[in-house]
């Protein structure tokens, strides 16, 4: 099922010529009193493309929706929906709906008469209403539950219903803002899954704004991660996770170890960092700014890292604290003689005896394990509540 847009006539682009992006961003910023919510913040997004905005509480992921949805406008900079700018249009003549956290479903209402109501509103005739709503049902596989109230539904079942609504006037896009965030972890998880598998079929854009790393790497074809009202990184779930701009975006995105060092020779394409005192380990040069004497800050992911015993091992020479068994990994932190905290993870096959504290061990990766990123406060990255789940560089306090 693909839903075109109902006013996309008054959007589209001249015949031959390129289309324009469904959404698009330009310098956008917005200030609430003294605070910067959103900076100077440039975003493109596609036709049928599932787009995370992805980013901490106060990052300005929800003001960067509601400033598209219309709720907000723009201090400066422009939203562009189809081409057409829309930077002081209201919210009820912009093509694209929002889907909120809270479903806001009508109580009174049947599940069809709930999604029916935006045509209804619209005035659109009452077959053309009827084969919304059953093609929506279908899609959101909730097509025997027509005549239910939200009362006599699951919380996934009242969440498929908000989006069948949300899809009910064929917006030329669908703005989402944490509408999982209400669901148990099960359930949550299941619905990522039927978040995409829906937009593929309706073939329209998801805008999808959370602060769930787990969320936007499953979904989404590309996410931009936001901290401080800023975009740091825009990029693919496998670029975001590989190969991360920043150390906020290396220590928000998963588990990273920012191992802190000083450059000791950065000719040629590669560059050799000294870490944990003295221990030379050679890296690709990416396009980090670096100097000889200058500090350097080392990514390396736990999946990344090999464990062997010190004795005849050439790695980095650490201590093991402590070891915890999470299912298909056995999740180690370790200690660097100058202090530095790693964390590794080894799996079921591991070839070590056993894993007590106190086990003198060596740790190493390969060379394209790696990633050098531009230094900068360890400690400000990702959220500080989870700061040794996700960097690992600096000593446990």
């Amino acid at each position: 099922m693909h839903i075109a847009p109902v006013s996309s006539s008054d959007f589209s682009a001249p015949a031959g010529a390129p289309r324009p992006p469904v959404i698009a961003l330009e310098r956008v910023s917005k200030r609430f009193g003294r605070t910067d919510a959103v900076r100077s913040v440039d975003l493109a997004i596609g036709r049928g493309e599932f787009f995370a905005v992805l980013g901490p509480s106060g990052c300005g992921k929800t003001t960067t929706l509601r400033m598209i949805a219309g709720f907000e406008q723009p201090d400066t900079g422009r939203v562009l929906l189809d081409g057409t700018d829309v930077s002081r249009t209201p919210p009820y003549r912009r093509n694209v709906n929002t889907v909120f956290q809270h479903y806001a479903l009508f109580p009174h209402m049947t599940v069809a008469d709930n999604v029916a109501f935006g045509p209804r509103s619209r005035r659109v005739g009452a077959a053309e209403t009827g084969r919304r709503v059953r093609e929506l049902l279908d899609v959101v596989r909730l097509a025997g539950y027509a005549d239910r109230k939200p009362a006599q539904l699951s919380g996934g079942q009242q969440q498929r219903v908000a989006l069948a609504r949300a899809l009910a006037n064929a917006p030329s896009a669908l703005l989402l803002d944490e509408p999982l965030g209400a669901l148990d972890l099960k359930l949550r998880q299941a619905m990522q899954l039927e978040l995409k598998r829906i937009q593929r079929e309706v073939g329209i854009a998801f805008l999808y704004a959370t602060h769930d790393q787990e969320e936007a790497l499953t979904m989404s074809d590309r996410i931009a991660v936001m901290n401080e009202g800023r975009v740091e990184q825009i990029g693919t779930p496998r670029e975001i996770y590989h190969e991360p701009s920043s150390v906020f975006v290396a220590g928000f995105i998963g588990i990273a170890n920012l191992i802190p060092g000083v450059v000791q020779d950065a000719s040629g394409g590669g560059v050799t960092v000294l870490v944990a005192g003295n221990h030379r380990v050679a890296v690709p040069r990416g396009a980090a700014a670096v100097a000889p004497g200058g500090p350097a800050t080392i990514m390396i992911r736990p999946e990344r890292l090999r464990l062997a015993p010190q004795a005849g091992g050439t790695g980095l020479r650490v201590t093991l604290e402590h070891a915890a068994f999470q299912g298909p990994v056995i999740r180690c932190t370790l200690r660097a003689g100058d202090g530095t905290t790693i964390v590794a993870h080894a799996g079921p096959g591991h070839a070590l005896s056993s894993l007590e504290p106190g086990l003198a061990l060596s740790v190493a990766w390969d060379y394209e394990a790696a990633r050098l990123l531009p230094t900068a406060d360890v400690a400000g990255a990702g959220d500080s509540s989870d700061a040794l789940e996700r960097v690992s560089a600096a000593p446990v306090r």
